[in-house]
């Protein structure tokens, strides 16, 4: 087998207090890769890891692609996903409802936690309040893979979970002889929400539906959202309801039960004590096992119970699991590599990411609420949020599932129909906090550049996509901090003022130099769609304002012998200083505020100057020029990663290892790109830099490992140097299948730093048999749209790969992009 790719940061994850998931699922995924490697037929779902994670962001549940639920458990301590690894912390219960990589400090979701116990005392001795029945696990039992969850108490209860799109199967095996006991939680979720609920027991039926409001978990706490529930206790007439009742419990010494009780109907404590509700029921006799089908919806108790019903019905767990299973292989095998000679931690990280970019956004179609009732479009729930997606998630989609991208794209059209803008983040079906602007700008014109030949049939109106693009280019919302942007002063002033007064719109006024390049990005994205609709005086316009990044540049600004940086500027035209160094790794003020909050002064967001200051994806070149030069460009992008400041979890970042393309050093790119990888992912519980961000983070790393980087709103891929030898992306929809293959691959290269001798560095690059005269990007209407083969020949002459060829990569400012296919 080829060796095992570097694993410094391994090394890191032994002397952290976490614990791993059972020993078993990595032994068993590194079997499943070495028997692909030897066989045919592969099961790609084997070589995923769910657990490689950034301690508690990514959810491990068990989910179908894009799934409106996710059954995992949840614990105490950070678990913005419910799961963590970290062995202190104590299981709450097993949830139908997550969100997978936000990162979000609340929590989302969680509703519906179910807990399972043996109570030696029968039924009022049961722990029923969250803090006297949280539990501890069984070390080393975690378990999981695409479809399936699991996970052992420290009392030997066995909680297993497999679901569909909106609803799923419970397991619980208990220890032998004992009487099984579940409290089903009706109030408690992760961010401590709950607004008001109804629970209802139905004995008879052996049936227990849940209602309620809550609140957001990255947005105002104004809003809130309706959820449903329907558990389904008989397994088919296999199992017998025993006991059953009502709870109420709060942390000043009540702890009421209800035997015979069916019925609980409760507000928000507006006093401010928290109270906490649900339901205790048992099983006649001590059997081992217990299934339990559960049904999701955010629109009524009914529709829950009907989803349960039609999307499980009478189906066994193995029997959904196994559908779920060929979902999942389903999108996995869109990407195939050759699996005998890849390394396989390459092989465990790539699909591992493929696997986490299929997991979120959450297909909630036909489960809308608010001003979504009834919509006749696609709907999908935690949008989490755009400006993490649009650079890295939504281009790998293109690449490989257009229908899924199309129905996405509907989704953000449809929020324009009925709020006026397209959605920018949606968390718990609610508005959520706006990071840069109107992001979904880029999101819906990457796909109208990519895939316009085809839009009417994918079910997309190019016209009314434009419209909403305008309508967030054009039109400033009376309160921006959730949708559309401060557009007003933006376009008075040619940049996002600072101190300045819109009177007639709200929004926190922070932010202003990350924005402005921001809402220049989305500019040139509506400036794209323009070109492509022929329309071209809006072409004109926005090409003008996509250059307005220009406006924040701040040429007198010194900071480690380089000269140059974004700045945040008042209407009068002056700047405002910032160390271009605040808000960096190297940033000594631990209490320095570089987010979302109000005294954040720096004017970027959740990044530095230094880093931002790369930013115009659209116009390198022009950033060029700004910094003086390709040498001084080259030396002051060394000197960004050298001097720490480089932020690899961060996205504003994900395009600058690249960066070396355009000053015509693709072979530094190369090895950034390597540097990148193995400092900063691995397959531990540790193994992100960050958030994943809805798979931001699986999406890049998928990118790097092919040797691909995509420019979003753009039909253009920078070329880098493939982690495997070889890998085909087949596009059902297009009917076509691309084989990209690394001719020289050299095992050797693929570590931190590439070795002298080792063949890394593109020598030249051919495309159905027709050698192309640049080496440093290609387009996908030649490459994926067309089919075929494209052979990227690498040397170990970093002198020989360390030029283009005929041109650098498009920027705007050069006359690129001018053109469309």
């Amino acid at each position: 087998m080829p060796p095992l790719i570097n694993t410094v940061s391994l090394l890191l994850s032994t002397v952290l207090v976490y614990a791993q998931p059972s020993p078993e699922v990595q032994k068993r995924i590194s079997a499943a890769i070495v028997a692909a490697a030897n066989g045919s037929s592969p099961d790609y779902t084997t070589f995923v890891n769910p657990f490689i994670d950034n301690f508690g962001d990514v959810c491990p549940g068990a989910s179908v692609p894009f799934g409106m639920v996710k059954f995992s458990t949840d614990l105490t301590g950070y678990a913005p996903a419910g799961y963590v690894t970290d062995p202190t912390q104590t299981i709450r219960g097993l949830s139908p409802l997550h969100d997978s990589g936000t990162g979000s400090s609340l929590g989302t979701y969680g509703n519906f936690e179910i807990m399972p116990m043996t109570c030696s005392g029968g039924f009022n001795t049961c722990a029923t309040m969250l803090s006297d029945r949280e539990t501890f696990r069984k070390n080393n039992t975690d378990d999981a893979s695409p479809g399936y969850f699991s996970q052992t108490l420290d009392n030997d209860i066995k909680m297993e979970a497999t679901s569909t799109r909106r609803a799923g199967l419970e397991r619980f095996t208990f220890p032998e002889g004992s009487k099984p006991y579940f409290v089903l939680d009706l109030s408690n979720d992760l961010p401590d929400s709950f607004v008001g609920g109804i629970m209802d027991i139905d004995p008879q039926q052996g049936r227990i539906t849940i209602g309620g409001k809550w609140g957001s978990s990255f947005g105002p706490g104004s809003f809130s959202y309706q959820a449903f529930s329907c558990y389904d206790l008989l397994n088919n007439g296999n199992q017998t309801l025993d006991e059953y009742g009502i709870w109420e419990a709060n942390p000043y010494g009540l702890n009421a039960k209800g035997l015979g009780q069916t019925h609980l109907n409760l507000t928000q404590s507006l006093i401010g004590d928290h109270y906490e509700y649900g339901a205790l029921f048992s099983f006649a006799g001590t059997p081992e096992q217990i299934t339990i089908r559960v049904g999701v919806s955010f629109v009524s108790a009914d529709q829950a119970c009907a989803n349960a019903e039609s999307e499980i019905g009478t189906s066994s767990f193995d029997d959904i699991m196994a559908q779920s299973k060929a979902l999942w292989n389903e999108k996995l095998s869109a990407i195939q590599i050759d699996l005998a000679n890849t390394a396989p931690n390459v092989t465990e990280l790539l699909y591992s990411s493929l696997y986490r970019a299929s997991l979120t956004p959450n297909n909630a179609t036909g489960e809308t609420q608010g001003v979504f009732a009834g919509t006749s479009s696609f709907y999908f729930d935690s949008l989490y949020c755009s400006w993490d997606t649009f650079r890295t998630f939504y281009p790998l989609m293109a690449l490989q599932h257009p229908v899924d991208y199309a129905q996405i794209v509907d989704n953000y059209i449809d929020g324009w129909r009925k709020l006026g803008w397209m959605p920018e983040c949606r968390a718990n079906n609610l508005p959520g906090w706006t990071q840069g602007g109107s992001s979904g700008d880029v999101i819906v014109g990457h796909f109208a550049i990519n895939y316009h030949n085809e839009a009417a049939a994918l079910g997309i109106d190019l016209d009314e996509l434009y419209s909403a693009m305008l309508a967030d280019g054009d039109l400033n919302p009376m309160e921006w901090d959730i949708q559309g942007r401060e557009v007003n002063l933006y376009t008075q002033f040619g940049y996002v003022p600072f101190d300045a007064i819109d009177p007639s719109s709200t929004g926190r006024q922070t932010r202003e130099g990350s924005r402005t390049l921001e809402y220049a990005f989305e500019d040139f994205s509506i400036r794209q769609v323009a070109l492509l609709l022929n329309n071209t005086a809006d072409e004109e316009r926005y090409l003008n304002r996509s250059l307005w990044y220009r406006n924040v540049w701040d040429k007198t600004v010194v900071s480690d012998g380089f000269q140059g940086f974004m700045q945040k500027r008042y209407p009068n035209g002056t700047f405002n200083f910032t160390d271009p160094t605040d808000c960096s790794p190297q940033d000594t003020d631990a209490n320095r505020e570089c987010s979302l909050q109000g005294d954040n002064i720096e004017g970027f967001y959740e990044s530095s100057s230094w880093e931002y200051s790369w930013f115009a994806p659209h116009d390198t070149n022009g950033l060029i020029d700004l910094m003086g030069g390709n040498s001084t460009f080259v030396n002051r992008l060394d000197h960004f990663f050298d001097a720490g400041y480089y932020l690899a979890g961060n996205e504003p970042s994900f395009q600058t290892p690249i960066g070396y393309h355009y000053a015509n050093q693709p072979a530094k790119s190369i090895q950034r790109v390597r540097q990148v990888v193995f400092e900063n992912f691995d397959i531990t519980p540790a193994g992100l830099p960050g958030n994943d961000d809805q798979a931001a983070m699986a999406s890049v790393l998928a990118f790097h490992l092919l040797g691909l980087y995509p420019i979003p709103g753009t039909s253009q891929f920078l070329i880098l140097s493939p982690f495997t030898p070889n890998y085909t992306i087949h596009n059902t929809y297009l009917n076509t299948s691309t084989t990209v293959t690394t001719l020289g691959f050299d095992p050797k290269s693929i570590q931190a730093t590439i070795p002298d001798g080792a063949a890394a560095y593109v020598k030249n690059v051919t495309i159905n048999g027709v050698e192309s005269p640049t080496k440093c990007h290609f387009d996908f209407y030649d490459v994926f749209r067309a089919g075929g083969e494209v052979i990227i020949e690498v040397t170990d002459d970093i002198a020989q790969g360390n030029d283009c060829g005929s041109a650098v990569p498009e920027s705007v400012s050069m006359g690129g992009f001018g053109s469309l296919r």
